[in-house]
């Protein structure tokens, strides 16, 4: 039988890592058909300076299908630093960082941020927190296309330690957890 997400916080069972967990169960297992269908998200009315209320330009849609390829992602960065793949974990934690803050972006402004893969730069365009942004920074050599540049391929996952890779899968975490306070709760 498919469990319904409260959404209910103050339960203990539903804490913040609970939530990703129950994520990453509905992204690997799916939902039956015999569920209703869910009707589609509402855009929140926004206060604008006038007085008037407007309604959100965002695309929810995409924004909520990107911010779960990085669950997914993120899921995979754990079996890949599991796997002994420290790189492979480093980089999907560079991907998982992108896809959340792209889904803020799809979210306020209707579509993705142009940037030039340094993704504390990217974290200031969609308004991310300070903090956030410096996560962001924080993964931003793991693209394979500069992380390449230096190191050979064959050398990848030497260069990084578990340890390193573990506490970059936490800076991942702290980003999509940021992403997910906006995209899932607008």
């Amino acid at each position: 039988m498919p469990q319904m997400h409260t959404g209910n916080s103050a339960d203990p069972g539903n804490s913040d890592d609970s939530n990703v967990d129950e994520l990453e169960r509905l992204l690997v297992e799916g939902v039956t058909l015999s569920q209703a269908p869910a009707a589609p998200p509402a855009s929140p009315p926004l206060q604008r300076e006038d007085g008037d209320v407007g309604t959100q330009g965002g695309d929810v849609q995409g924004a909520i299908g990107l911010f779960a390829e990085a669950a997914q992602d993120l899921a995979t960065a754990g079996v890949e630093l599991g796997l002994g793949r420290h790189f492979a974990c480093v980089d999907y934690c560079n991907q998982v960082a992108e896809k959340a803050a792209q889904a803020v972006s799809l979210l306020r402004f209707g579509r993705m941020s142009t940037y030039d893969h340094d993704l504390g730069k990217l974290g200031a365009l969609v308004g991310a927190p300070r903090e956030i942004q410096d996560e962001m920074a924080i993964l931003t050599p793991f693209h394979p296309e500069s992380f390449y540049a230096d190191t050979p391929p064959e050398e990848a996952d030497d260069v990084i330690s578990a340890e390193q890779a573990s506490g970059y899968l936490q800076s991942a975490r702290h980003v999509l957890r940021w992403a997910r306070n906006i995209v899932l709760n607008p």
